[in-house]
C-alpha cells in the first residue's frame, strides 16, 4: 500500500475525534439524536480547521442506520457504502474548478432523484465563495426549497464573498484556530500511534509554526519524521523549517543591546553564507523581540513562548538591559523589514540597518 501523510491518516471518523471545535461537534451530535436535520449548513473558518471532515462525519451520521452519540458507528451498511468514494449519495464539488451556473444547475436536476443508500443526499460545496454571481442564483432556489432528501454543506474560508441571500438560508458554523496545546496533544497521541520518537520542544515547535491549523501542523510533521526517520528532534525542525537557530538570534540580540555594530554586521553576513533566508531572519527576530516582551511582562509566560531553557535563561537577563519602550521600537523596525524584504534589492541591507537603527533607539532612550 502507498504511504498516506499523517493528515490523511489520522483524518477523524466520528465527532469526538475532532480536535478543537467542541462547539460545533457537540450541536450536530444533538441534532443527528433528535433527528432535527437542517437542510442547509456553512462551515466557515481557516484552513485546515476541520470543515471538509466535520462535513463528511455529518453526512455519515444522518445516514447511518445505527448512530453512536450521535457518530456514524462505522459498521452498518450505509457507514459502509458512503464511506467508499464511488457512493452516489454523498457528493463532495469544488467550487473553485467547477463554478460556473451550467454545473449549479447540473445538480438542481440530480436533486430531484432520492438517495441510493441513506436516508439523505448530502451535497459537499467547497470554496463555495468561488461561484460566479449567476451560480449563486442558481444555487439560492435550491437552498430555498430543496427536496426533504437533500441537504447541503457550503463550506467557504472567506465568507464575507457571500451574497446574503446565501447566509440566510444556512444554519452557520465557524469553526475557530485550534489552541497550541491542543495541537500539541493530537501530535503526540499521532506519534505515540505511530511507534515515533519525538521531544516535547519539537511538538511544541511544529504545533506553533501550525498557526492553529491541524492540516498544517500535520503536514510539517511529516516533513519532521521523514527528515530524522521516525525520530523528531528539536533541531530537525529548525533544520526543516529553515528557521534560525536560536543561539544566533539570542547572538543578534545581544549585539543590538550591546550596541555593538561590528559583531552584529558580522554575525548577519555569516548567516547569509550559510544560506539563511533573511526574510525568515526578520520575521525570527520580531518573534525574538516579541517573547521577550512577554517574558518581560507576564508572570506565567511559560505556556506563551516555545524557547529551550539555557535560551529562556539568556533571554531572563536580556529582559533587564531593555525597556517596553525599546521592545516596542525594536518590533516596529523588523516588522517593517518583513514588508520592504519583498521589494528590495540588497535584503541583507535592510537587516543590517535595522539592526543599527534599534541600537540607536537604545542610545536615545
Amino acid at each position: 500500500m502507498s504511504y498516506l501523510a499523517l493528515y490523511r491518516k489520522y483524518r477523524p471518523q466520528t465527532f469526538d475525534k475532532v480536535v478543537g471545535q467542541e462547539h460545533i461537534t457537540k450541536t450536530l451530535e444533538n441534532q443527528v439524536k433528535n433527528n432535527k436535520i437542517s437542510h442547509a449548513y456553512l462551515f466557515c473558518g481557516t484552513r485546515g480547521t476541520g470543515k471538509t471532515s466535520v462535513a463528511k462525519i455529518f453526512a455519515r451520521a444522518i445516514n447511518c442506520e445505527n448512530p453512536v452519540n450521535g457518530s456514524p458507528c462505522g459498521q452498518c451498511n450505509a457507514c459502509k457504502q458512503l464511506s467508499q468514494a464511488s457512493n452516489m449519495d454523498v457528493m463532495e464539488i469544488d467550487a473553485a474548478s467547477n463554478n460556473r451556473v451550467d454545473e449549479i444547475r447540473e445538480i438542481r436536476e440530480k436533486v430531484k432523484y432520492p438517495p441510493v443508500v441513506g436516508k439523505y443526499k448530502v451535497y459537499i460545496v467547497d470554496e463555495v465563495h468561488m461561484l460566479t454571481d449567476s451560480a449563486f442564483n442558481a444555487l439560492l432556489k435550491t437552498l430555498e426549497e430543496p427536496p426533504a432528501h437533500c441537504v447541503f454543506i457550503l463550506a467557504t474560508t472567506e465568507v464575507q464573498k457571500l451574497p446574503a441571500t446565501i447566509l440566510s438560508r444556512c444554519m452557520r458554523f465557524d469553526f475557530k484556530l485550534i489552541e497550541q496545546n491542543v495541537l500539541e496533544e493530537m501530535l503526540k497521541n499521532i506519534f505515540n500511534d505511530s511507534g515515533i520518537k519525538y521531544e516535547d520542544e519539537a511538538v511544541a515547535f511544529i504545533a506553533k509554526e501550525g498557526n492553529g491549523s491541524a492540516r498544517d501542523t500535520l503536514s510539517i510533521a511529516d516533513m519532521c519524521v521523514s527528515f530524522g526517520n521516525g525520530n523528531v528532534t528539536y533541531d530537525a525542525v529548525l533544520q526543516v523549517l529553515g528557521v534560525n537557530d536560536d543561539y544566533k538570534l539570542c547572538e543578534l540580540v545581544q549585539n543590538i543591546i550591546d550596541e555593538d555594530a561590528g559583531a552584529y554586521i558580522t554575525n548577519i553576513n555569516d548567516l547569509v553564507k550559510d544560506g539563511k533566508s533573511l526574510s525568515m531572519l526578520a520575521r525570527d527576530m520580531s518573534i525574538y523581540f516579541r517573547n521577550l516582551m512577554v517574558i518581560k511582562n507576564c508572570k506565567d509566560y511559560k505556556g506563551l513562548i516555545v524557547v529551550r531553557k539555557d535560551i529562556e535563561n539568556r533571554m531572563l537577563q536580556q529582559t533587564q538591559s531593555v525597556t517596553n519602550d525599546e521592545l516596542t521600537e525594536f518590533l516596529n523596525e523588523f516588522g517593517q523589514v518583513e514588508l520592504n524584504l519583498r521589494y528590495s534589492v540588497r535584503p541583507q541591507l535592510l537587516i543590517e540597518i535595522a539592526g543599527l537603527k534599534c541600537m540607536k533607539i537604545k542610545k536615545k532612550i
